[in-house]
Parts: structure tokens; sequence; C-alpha cells
């Protein structure tokens, strides 16, 4: 094992934190092996075990670790989704909503396939909620989008958008807050659920695409694209 060097004394967890991510990003430990345990850890790193617990914590937070109980800790990623965050955070409105028409309708046509009862019932409430806190609410709109992702049953997918949306939230906010942008379509929504309901996926394809259009065209515009 590559050596760690001892950890300062100031912020020590986040310390702990970033050679972690480091043995990680070198392959150190591949995914599905267990990590050493925290009295080796803190051993070698020359800190407390309780501090190697909360660095662990963060990691497993960020999807790199997986604790399971009585087994031990284990690698479950060595890709670090935050640093693909931060790479997104530095997009621009346009990059990051022609990634979103590129997510949300796919993520419409699995929802169609195979949203159940219990989704159903999310979507119907997310829409009740954008219509009752009015068409620039940024939190209402996105509570909307997550629950489409939801609804695909796909880990994997709801995992991605779950970092991904931080940084739609953050255009959201500077879209909605922007009197030259359209204002959300509550009537697209409305038709995105029902394409969703009916359980027809081009269809809801489709209306997350046109959901998407108009917003679209206009950052379109104000970019020169």
């Amino acid at each position: 094992m590559a050596a760690l060097r001892a950890a300062g004394r100031i912020s020590l967890v986040d310390g702990v934190v970033e050679q972690l991510r480091g043995q990680l990003a070198v392959g150190e430990w591949a995914v599905g092996d267990r990590i050493p345990t925290e009295h080796d850890l803190a051993e070698q790193l020359g800190v407390g075990r309780n501090t190697v617990r909360e660095a662990v914590r963060v990691l497993v937070h960020a999807g790199l670790l997986e604790s399971r109980q009585g087994h031990g800790t284990f690698v479950r990623s060595t890709a670090d989704p935050a640093a693909v965050l931060r790479s997104v955070r530095a997009a621009g409105a346009l990059d990051v909503l022609e990634l979103r028409v590129a997510l949300e309708t796919e993520a419409a046509r699995l929802a169609a396939a195979r949203r159940d009862a219990h989704d159903l019932s999310l979507l119907r409430a997310a829409l009740v909620t954008l219509r009752q806190e009015g068409d620039r609410n940024a939190d209402a709109d996105l509570a909307f989008h997550r629950a489409v992702v939801e609804a695909t049953h796909n880990a994997a997918f709801t995992e991605v958008y779950r970092f991904f949306s931080t940084q739609v939230h953050e255009h959201l906010v500077e879209a909605l807050g922007d009197r030259s942008m359209p204002p959300v379509d509550l009537d697209a929504h409305e038709a995105l659920v029902a394409a969703i309901e009916s359980g027809d996926p081009e269809a809801a394809e489709a209306a997350a695409r046109e959901l998407l259009r108009a917003p679209l065209a206009a950052v379109r515009a104000a970019a020169g694209r």
C-alpha cells in the first residue's frame, strides 16, 4: 500500500478525506475492495479513530465508499462525483440546458415505461405544488423534475441527476429571476405527467422535449447561438 502521510492538526477530517480520495484515485483499492479498518487507518495517518470515522462518512455520502454493517467499508466507486459536479458548475447556462434535454427526455421515456402508482402520486403532488407556488419557483420546478427521474427506477440515473440537479437549480434560480426568460410552462408539465401516466414512452419523450423547448430557445438566443 502506498504510504499515507500523517495528517496535520488543522482540518483533520478534511485532510483525511483528501488523502483517502487520493488513494482511490490512484487505484490503491479497486471497486469492491474492503479498505483498511478504522484502527489501521488511524495509525497510518496519526489521527484518532473518530477522525477517520468522520472522513469515511463523508466519502460514503459522496458515493465513493459503502459501509456494510459487520463487514467493514468497501469501495463503491473510484471516480469522484464531486469532481464531475465541480466541472458542471463551471458550465454555462446553455451547456446545462442542453444536458437537461438529453437527461430528462430519456428519463421521461423510462418513467412512462416503469412508473407505478406511488410515482404517479408523487408526480401529481409535485405538479400541484408547482401550480400553487407559481410559475417562477425554482425549488418547486426542480422537485417536479426529480420526481420524473425517480420514476425511472434506475438507481444510476437517479444518482447522476441528484448531483447534476445542484447546477440545474442554480441556473433555474438565475433564469426564473430574469424576466427576459419564459416562465415555467405549467400546461407542458401537465402534459408530461399525462404522458407518463398513460404509459406512452414516445409521448413522454416528446412532452419532455416540448417542456424545455422555450427555455432552450431563449438561452440560445441570449448566447447568440
